[in-house]
């Protein structure tokens, strides 16, 4: 005797009602292990937001796989709408739907802090040598680190750890008109043998801190300071060229958090065991 299979959606499924019979179709953005990221419009065509979808997972039963998705989805809307209230700068959440696993969010204009620290790279490459690059920009960059541990701080002082605090969740929001026709004052300007490249790197904008699915309500000091290394190891494995301005996001860090110091403190005892589980392997 065969045991009955349990239809389940795949993992390519389609869009959650309503949006598989809206017009436009919303466009995918980004695939994640867990959610899907589209672009689409919220109740006005003029009005962009993002749509975050966490689709059935066919190798969970569905009972539990719905329960899941209902917690994590209203987890990370929580999360989000008390950021917004204390004044930490992240998405603002527009609509939610638990049962079908979606949630509507604000449009942030921009790019992530990852893409635009890999523009100025491309724009230095075979220029200068990476330990030179960070000499050359400082003034530009530490203004970019000092905005990153600010809103890292503010997050922190309301009891909110990230759980994946890494440079591609960390945006730009761009604070710039389309008909601005002068350069932002703390945009990255190459410079040759006296001239002035014209597609320059801009570092400016407000941080916007995204993806908030494994955040979590933490008071620990542990936790922060996990946090903190997670970025500090992102910037040292994907931008070493810019990695000595880490102090100023720790810096900046210190100054907007008043529970700073002891969260440094421990974040030395967390590289410790980093740098052991390293030599161990």
């Amino acid at each position: 005797m065969t045991t009955p299979t349990i239809p389940y959606p795949s993992t390519n499924s389609a869009l959650p009602p309503p949006f598989c019979s809206t017009k436009p179709q919303p466009q995918l953005l980004a695939l994640g292990a867990e959610a899907h990221l589209y672009t689409t419009f919220f109740l006005l065509p003029s009005k962009k937001c993002m749509l975050k979808h966490r689709p059935p997972k066919p190798y969970r039963h569905p009972i539990l796989d719905v329960r899941l998705t209902r917690h994590r989805i209203l987890a990370e809307a929580r999360t989000l709408v008390r950021c917004r209230r204390e004044g930490v700068p992240v998405p603002g959440v527009l609509a939610l739907d638990a049962d079908n696993g979606w949630m509507m969010m604000e449009f942030v204009e921009g790019g992530t802090v990852k893409e635009a620290l890999q523009r100025l790279r491309e724009r230095w490459k075979g220029r200068e040598k990476k330990g030179k690059i960070w000499e050359r920009t400082e003034g530009e960059v530490r203004g970019l680190m000092e905005r990153i541990g600010e809103a890292v701080g503010r997050m922190h002082d309301v009891g909110i750890v990230h759980g994946d605090l890494t440079t591609s969740n960390l945006m730009l929001r761009d604070v710039h008109d389309a008909a601005d026709t002068v350069a932002p004052t703390d945009a990255v300007q190459v410079r040759g043998e006296g001239e002035l490249e014209e597609d320059a790197v801009s570092l400016d904008g407000d941080i916007v801190l995204i993806d908030f699915g494994l955040a979590t309500q933490s008071v620990q000091d542990e936790d922060k300071a996990v946090d903190l290394y997670v970025l500090e190891r992102a910037f040292g494995s994907t931008h070493p060229e810019v990695e000595e301005g880490f102090q100023e996001v720790l810096r900046a860090y210190g100054e907007s958090y008043k529970g700073a110091k002891v969260v440094l403190k421990r974040l030395e005892e967390v590289r410790m065991r980093g740098r052991k589980k390293s030599m161990i392997g």
